[in-house]
């Protein structure tokens, strides 16, 4: 039960966190503005979000000192974001680290995703169609969507209606500037701290748990979004009769009585040992009671037009956190602020231009030297990847004696596959049918090394080298090839370990 409790109780802190406040205050729907805005509609906004890393005190590695400065200096600044609709929208903004900033240009629409850096030679772009088929198969991704998001808005809706409102919490009239104009608005203020946010969720699960008829709804929603999809996934598969799930054999009173039962069954459960839980939580996992203590804050400003249209956000939150040796910092901050304008009215995204060629992030296999090589024109960003997170370091661990990956010995000297090789260092192999060779291309520096089979001489980037003994073809059709020539050519070192494995490692 503990483990089950933590779970769902530190998921429950964090929807409090988003939802907090569902009465009326001040004469001010709170769950009624809140939900208006669930839906997705038109608008242009502007937001910036940073984030601060506070080390614990003492002296820290240089490692660590360099990870918090990093973090501290990222910030992310969003100029213009414009939705059009539901599956179309553009970002213009920026990255900012180690005092450069990355401009970068972002849309989204039913095709796919395209990011452009600013001095990158292509986009980076996700194909919809190959997202959709390495995730979800021969789904039927609007269905999803569309019954996804009505799921989701349905959750929020019963979540909201029995969160309760925490003790600093308040309505005020207030004159803001968006985008530039003056306007009237409501603000809503929210201040909590962890030890609130505690206190927050029994009430919670005490008035959820009675609401029969809201979580029998939910659940109703849960069946009209996801069995529609089973179905789908059946027919498209064409499974037998047997594999089909008892799910999709009952009829939706059913199932809505079977899950309410368990849902009513694992509320009640919560609610009769919450005091007890929380409190073995907090003994067992002392980090929480930091966490949950009264340095953790959030405080939240929304501001709402006329409409209930949120115009402005300010949050700011701070997590306090036990300093250990694994985590050497006692918080972490973030601040976000957002405005909003134009809601619901003409909005055009502005699209990324792919028509010179993208970076597919799917198809393409972007391996890190295909990625560095790709920002080669944006320095700061190609120093980072590189140097700060190391997105070229690999490890490759072979078991000498792996029946198909393993090593064998001739002359002295230690023959691995090839390919294997090559591949988990990220390099490409070729086969070039007119000279009969092996062409490998190194995935870091974009250098060729090409091989013959039974010669001990190869070229490495034009020039001849000696092999210390000719690559040859296995019984089974593996060429191997010496192994500390192939690894140290395409970057690694060579070691053994103590337990007889071979290590590759590149930094």
């Amino acid at each position: 039960m503990n483990k089950s409790f933590r779970r769902l109780a530190l998921f429950l802190l964090v929807m409090l966190v988003a939802l907090t406040g569902c009465q009326v205050v001040g004469g001010f729907d709170v769950n009624k503005a809140l939900l208006s805005n669930l839906k997705p509609t038109s608008s242009e906004s502007k937001e910036k979000l940073s984030i601060e890393v506070v080390p614990s005190a003492g002296n820290h590695s240089e490692e660590v000192t360099t990870a918090i400065e990093l973090i501290n200096s990222l910030s992310l600044t969003l100029d213009s974001v414009k939705v059009q609709d539901q599956n179309t929208a553009s970002i213009e903004g920026s990255l900012s680290l180690k005092d450069t900033k990355v401009p970068f240009h972002l849309s989204v629409d039913k095709e796919g995703i395209a990011l452009q850096v600013d001095g990158a030679k292509k986009p980076l772009y996700i194909s919809m169609d190959s997202y959709s088929e390495a995730y979800y198969g021969m789904l039927d991704m609007t269905l999803l969507e569309n019954e996804a998001q009505d799921f989701s808005y349905k959750t929020l809706e019963l979540l909201l209606k029995h969160v309760p409102n925490p003790k600093n919490i308040s309505v005020k009239q207030s004159e803001q500037q968006v985008n530039g104009e003056k306007l009237n608005l409501t603000n809503l203020h929210v201040e909590l701290n962890g030890e609130d946010l505690l206190g927050l969720v029994k009430p919670f699960l005490n008035s959820l748990v009675k609401d029969e008829q809201g979580i029998k709804e939910l659940i109703g929603a849960y069946y009209d979004a996801f069995y529609p999809i089973m179905e789908s996934i059946y027919e498209s598969y064409e499974l037998e009769e047997d594999d089909v799930s008892e799910f999709t054999q009952q009829s939706k009173e059913e199932v809505i009585a079977e899950i309410y039962t368990s849902v009513q069954e694992t509320l009640t459960e919560l609610v009769n040992n919450y005091d007890k839980e929380v409190s073995n939580l907090l003994e067992t996992s002392p980090e929480f009671k930091t966490v949950l203590g009264k340095n953790t804050v959030l405080k939240l400003d929304l501001f709402f037009d006329s409409k209930l249209n949120i115009r402005k956000q300010q949050l700011d939150l701070a997590i306090a956190i036990d300093p250990s040796e694994d985590m050497p910092i006692q918080s972490i901050k973030a601040k976000y602020d957002r405005e909003v304008w134009n809601i619901g009215g003409s909005v055009k995204a502005d699209k990324v231009d792919i028509a010179a060629g993208v970076l597919n992030v799917i198809d393409d296999n972007v391996t890190p030297g295909k990625l560095l090589r790709n920002f080669e024109g944006v320095a700061p960003l190609h120093k980072v990847l590189k140097n700060d997170f190391k997105i070229t370091e690999k490890s490759v661990y072979i078991d000498p004696q792996n029946e198909y990956y393993g090593i064998i010995m001739k002359k002295n000297t230690s023959f691995a596959p090839l390919r294997y090789v090559a591949e988990e260092l990220d390099a490409e192999v070729k086969w070039v049918p007119a000279t009969k060779q092996i062409k490998i291309i190194d995935d870091i520096t974009g250098g060729e090394i090409v091989l013959t089979v039974g010669s001990n001489k190869a070229k490495v980037n034009g020039e001849i080298v000696n092999l210390p003994q000719p690559p040859f073809v296995h019984t089974d059709g593996t060429t191997y090839i010496p192994l500390r020539f192939i690894a140290e050519t395409l970057g690694a070192n060579v070691a053994i370990d103590e337990y007889g494995w071979i290590t590759l490692e590149r930094d």
